[in-house]
């Protein structure tokens, strides 16, 4: 539907084109409904691994930051002390022993070993189980428009 560029009055939801002609084009987006029916399980087992190893790197760098900040503060050092006051005989203060870095970075470590192997096996099983349950259902229906 073309008229000119003078008798049109714009719609407030339309989007028009105009030609070189000063004519004015009605111009509706393109709308493409897709359906997501099968994922690839090896896809999700790569991205997934790759994606919780750099969390794991992350979550390590965090808590060794948190340490260095925490005994910067000398917050551990203050806790040795407060423990030394309460407990006379020493056994409560073997637990300041589990505060120091080493000690904190290799916990932190194995949580993000333990992570990234667990999310990526749970990620992938849970492809293997969309992929099932999309054969039955369909899938899942995504809309793409152009704007």
């Amino acid at each position: 539907m073309k008229q000119s560029k003078k008798n049109k009055q714009e719609p407030a939801g339309d989007v028009q084109q105009v030609d070189p002609e000063g004519v004015i084009e009605d111009f509706e987006p393109r709308r493409v409904d897709l359906i997501v029916s099968r994922v690839d399980p090896w896809t999700v087992l790569k991205i997934t691994f790759v994606l919780s190893f750099v969390l794991a790197i992350a979550t390590v760098i965090a808590a060794l930051l948190v340490w260095l900040l925490l005994n910067g503060l000398h917050v551990f050092a203050d806790i040795r002390d407060f423990i030394g006051l309460i407990d006379d005989t020493g056994s409560i203060a073997q637990l300041v022993d589990y505060m120091k870095l080493p000690r904190v970075l290799a916990l932190t470590a194995f949580v993000g070993v333990a992570n990234v192997i667990l999310l990526t096996a749970f990620t992938t099983i849970g492809a293997m189980i969309y992929n099932l349950s999309a054969s039955l259902v369909g899938g899942i229906k995504v809309v793409l428009m152009d704007e």
